[in-house]
């Protein structure tokens, strides 16, 4: 590879060279096979930022070989092309084989930020497809497609999102839609679920060698750790605590937190049902699936610790299970640090005091209680003026029905004077942490109807340049910050999603 030219990102495709590693593993971890072909693909979307992480020249996307390529129908050289096999608890339950069912591992590309896993997702049927077609439609890849490049603009782990390819070919979910490939780019995609498969059939040598690899690919600092394996559990459990705790913090809702959709590296995987809070609920169900509310917003946290109890248990063969619960408690202490000092940042809060837990906790039970905006509630929070009679107008038009505001605010006002809070500064602060935009159901679904009923990819397009600079204010761009209107109430967002 021409690594000059890669870190200018002006390869060509063909110049793009690829690695495997994850297939050097044993033949027990995957299955080699190439995609379905997919028929007369083309564009729908294209992600430069992505691009440029394996050195990818932009032009490169205009090129017809360009959707052959990353639909599956066309394979470069290098390319070694597989699906991986893995268990999970899904809703609680276990499941002892899933996998791949409708995505493909193509192989790694180098360029300046590193190595990178190109799967694509919707490419056809897999051993591991069970009664599905392997098929992606429309709707969903558009839906990963933004909220993925939305995350990593938050500063949020995730994976990232490099194409969609569109075809014609009819697939039927609920009704009848139109298929789709998304090129999903990240270091790595082993899930939890991956660990577990191995454990429950009893082949502790492949845990060994799935941690091995794992430590040696992605945390090879721990391999001089007096137990690399209890070191790569606790590098685990902080690195999902500090996760869970920004999702929380952004009022994200991830939606489906099987184990299987859990990953080793603590990056947000799998967007399926997801959502991003509008009127604050902390029991809110962005998965219409989700009958019981087990993945609930305020179940998140819950759910990540027990899912990494299933991650623990998966690891026994190489630790000792005194050290592995030891490890496991130090999650909550993570998650809380964590949450709190974000929640803290988004208040404006640039010290510590001993009762702010408990503002916090007050703030958030205003929010509830008055179903408020929870991403323009803490956006406008920054023009809070602390003037002991300002009115404060646009942020108590939130909670125009609540008689708890005054003196949530008053109290506000106090923790702000205790610090000697200025309010130009305090506001420069917060709004670099509290977005303006986010990925709102109805935004994606406004583009998605575009772009299914007309063929019009623009409003993707124009809804990903807001979200990827989601703190500033873009002229022009109001209409993005806006609740939901009041059609959007009739939507919703299941597993098939």
């Amino acid at each position: 590879m021409n690594t000059a030219r890669a870190e200018l990102g002006a390869l060509r495709l063909e110049e793009l060279r690829f690695d495997n590693r994850y297939g050097r593993l044993p033949q027990d971890f995957h299955t080699r096979l190439s995609p379905t072909p997919l028929p007369e693909p083309y564009l729908v979307a294209f992600n430069p930022a992505a691009a440029e992480l394996i050195g990818l020249a932009h032009s490169e996307a205009a090129r017809s070989e360009f959707a052959e390529i990353f639909c599956g129908n066309r394979l470069l050289p290098g390319f070694d092309p597989l699906a991986a096999v893995y268990a999970g608890h899904q809703f609680g339950v276990f499941v002892p084989q899933l996998g791949d069912g409708r995505a493909i591992l193509l192989g790694e590309a180098s360029g300046a930020l590193g190595r990178w896993d190109l799967q694509l997702k919707g490419s056809g049927r897999t051993p591991y497809s069970r009664m599905g077609d392997g098929r992606a439609v429309l709707r969903s890849c558009i839906r990963e497609y933004l909220a993925s490049e939305a995350m990593h603009a938050l500063g949020i782990p995730s994976t990232r999102a490099l194409a969609i390819v569109g075809s014609d070919q009819p697939v039927i979910r609920e009704s009848v839609e139109s298929a789709a490939v998304l090129t999903r780019v990240a270091p790595s995609h082993v899930r939890f679920g991956t660990f577990e498969l191995f454990a429950s059939r009893g082949q502790q040598e492949h845990v060994r060698t799935l941690a091995d690899y794992v430590i040696d690919q992605h945390y090879p600092q721990l391999r001089e750790a007096r137990a690399p394996h209890l070191a790569l559990l606790r590098e685990v459990i902080a690195r999902t605590a500090r996760l869970v705790a920004q999702w929380q913090a952004v009022g994200f809702c991830h939606g489906v937190m099987n184990t299987d959709n859990m990953s080793i590296l603590g990056l947000t995987i799998d967007y399926g049902p997801y959502g991003f809070m509008e009127g604050y609920n902390w029991a809110h169900v962005c998965n219409h699936s989700d009958d019981g509310g087990r993945y609930a917003y305020n179940m998140q946290p819950r759910i990540a610790h027990w899912n990494l109890y299933c991650l623990a248990e998966a690891l026994l063969s190489l630790m000792e299970m005194e050290d592995a619960e030891a490890a496991l408690h130090e999650y909550e202490p993570e998650f809380e640090q964590g949450y709190l000092r974000l929640m803290r940042a988004k208040l404006g809060l640039a010290s510590e005091q001993a009762g702010d837990a408990a503002l916090l906790q007050d703030t958030l039970k205003l929010l509830h209680d008055s179903r408020a905006d929870y991403t323009t509630f803490f956006r406008r929070l920054g023009d809070f003026s602390s003037a002991p009679h300002a009115d404060n107008a646009p942020l108590a038009e939130l909670f125009a029905q609540s008689a708890s505001y005054g003196a949530w605010a008053g109290r506000y006002r106090l923790r702000l004077a205790l610090e000697a809070s200025v309010d130009a500064g305090r506001k420069s602060r917060m709004n670099r942490v509290n977005p303006k935009y986010v990925l709102r159901n109805y935004l994606a679904e406004t583009a998605i109807r575009k772009a299914a009923d007309e063929r019009d990819y623009g409003g993707i397009e124009r809804l990903m340049q807001v979200l990827q600079r989601p703190y500033d204010e873009h002229a022009r761009m109001q209409a993005y910050a806006e609740p939901a209107p009041p059609w959007a109430s009739a939507l919703s967002v299941s597993c098939s999603s």
